[in-house]
C-alpha cells in the first residue's frame, strides 16, 4: 500500500502570472529592436536577454523593459500587397495585349472594307506569343524564388 512521503520538497514557486515562450520571444525581439536603435550596447543586451530567458513570470519580463521606451508596433507587410507578376512580365503582357488588339483592329478593318470574312491571320501573332508568355509565367523561371533555388 502506498503511503505519502513525509519528506519536505522545496519548490521555487514565484508569484505572478507565468510567462510563455512566445512572450519571452516577443520580449527578446523588443530588446533586439532597442539594440538596433542604439539604446542598448551589446553587453547590456546580452545580460538582459539572459534575464529574459531565465525569468518565469510576466512581471519579470516587464522589469527587463522597464527603463526602455515603448516601441511602435512594426508594420506588417500585407501578403496580397505585392504584385503577382514581376514588372517585366507585366510590361511584356501589356505589349502582347497592345499588339494583339492592333492586329485585331487591322484584321477587322480589312474584313469591313472587303465586305467578307477574311482569313483570321492575327491568330498567328496572338497565339504563339501568348503561349510563350503563359509558359514563362507558369514555369516561373524568371522569378526571384527560381533564381534563389538555382544558385544553391
Amino acid at each position: 500500500m502506498w503511503k505519502p512521503s513525509t519528506e519536505r520538497i522545496d519548490m521555487d514557486i514565484t508569484t505572478g502570472t507565468r510567462a510563455s515562450d512566445a512572450e519571452r520571444a516577443q520580449t527578446a525581439d523588443l530588446l533586439g529592436r532597442h539594440l538596433s536603435d542604439g539604446r542598448l550596447d551589446l553587453a547590456e543586451y546580452t545580460e538582459r536577454l539572459t534575464q529574459v530567458y531565465a525569468t518565469a513570470t510576466r512581471e519579470g519580463l516587464q522589469v527587463v523593459l522597464a527603463d526602455l521606451p515603448k516601441l511602435p508596433k512594426p508594420v506588417a507587410v500585407q501578403p496580397g500587397s505585392r504584385a503577382r507578376l514581376p514588372i517585366w512580365q507585366q510590361i511584356e503582357g501589356g505589349a502582347w495585349l497592345g499588339v494583339s488588339l492592333l492586329c485585331l483592329v487591322i484584321w477587322s478593318a480589312i474584313c469591313l472594307a472587303t465586305g467578307e470574312f477574311t482569313y483570321p491571320w492575327p491568330i498567328w501573332v496572338i497565339a504563339p506569343w501568348g503561349a510563350v508568355l503563359v509558359f514563362r509565367v507558369v514555369m516561373g523561371w524568371e522569378s526571384a524564388a527560381w533564381n534563389r533555388y538555382r544558385t544553391r
